[in-house]
């Protein structure tokens, strides 16, 4: 949603894309069409069921980490989901004839994910831009933003807070309960509450678990 909101303060028309892979937190797509509806002028909702390949804590029959993910890449790493997710916005890019694609990864306050490094962004770019009519043609180079990557969580979250950014609709939690209440204990929830109480703002997620 910070992503989103820097792209419309910089100016830009913000088209929204949202994949459905068969995610065990469902509930972010609920998220996400709250997002879009504050922030976007259209948004599309792809079904993309990534649960036929499994592989994943979020796609599979594999128990979410809690309390600490160990060392390494974790489980909760979809294999290979931020270039299935940047592929297919670059598709749609060259529909649009659009050359700007926002996406909000960050390389510091994250779980150790390899497709959120700075060197997979560059890749990711260079190979679009060798793949794509509008690059090779020089008409739409294609331009990979990712304007939260060196940021960390709390920054994050105070700049999203000067955007007037309303986090609670957002959602980060990778284990949520049937009812939409965040884990408490998962990664996701660990590294979103520890951004708010660097930043000394209250977390407005509500939490299955008592104390958090």
């Amino acid at each position: 949603m910070v992503c989103a909101a820097l792209a419309r303060e910089a100016g830009y028309s913000v088209i929204a894309l949202t994949v459905d892979y068969g995610q065990r937190h469902r509930i972010e797509l609920e998220a996400a069409r709250r997002i879009a509806a504050e922030l976007a002028d259209r948004h599309v909702v792809l079904p993309l069921d990534l649960r036929a390949f499994g592989g994943s804590a979020l796609t599979g029959d594999i128990e979410v980490p809690k309390d600490g993910v160990g060392e390494g890449i974790p489980v909760t790493y979809v294999p290979a989901r931020n270039t299935i997710f940047l592929s297919f916005c670059l598709a749609w890019s060259e529909v649009l004839h659009a050359s700007d694609i926002f996406i909000g990864v960050n390389a510091l306050d994250y779980s150790g994910y390899p497709d959120c490094r700075p060197e997979y962004v560059a890749a990711f770019q260079h190979m679009a831009n060798l793949a794509t009519r509008g690059g090779v043609e020089g008409t739409t180079p294609v331009r990979i933003q990712t304007p939260l990557l060196h940021l960390t969580k709390r920054e994050i979250i105070e700049l999203g807070r000067s955007l007037g950014v309303d986090y609670s609709i957002t959602l980060s939690c990778y284990d949520p309960s049937p009812e939409g209440l965040a884990c408490g204990h998962c990664d996701a929830c660990h590294l979103r509450r520890k951004g708010f109480a660097e930043a000394g703002l209250d977390d407005p997620t509500q939490y299955a678990s008592a104390g958090h």
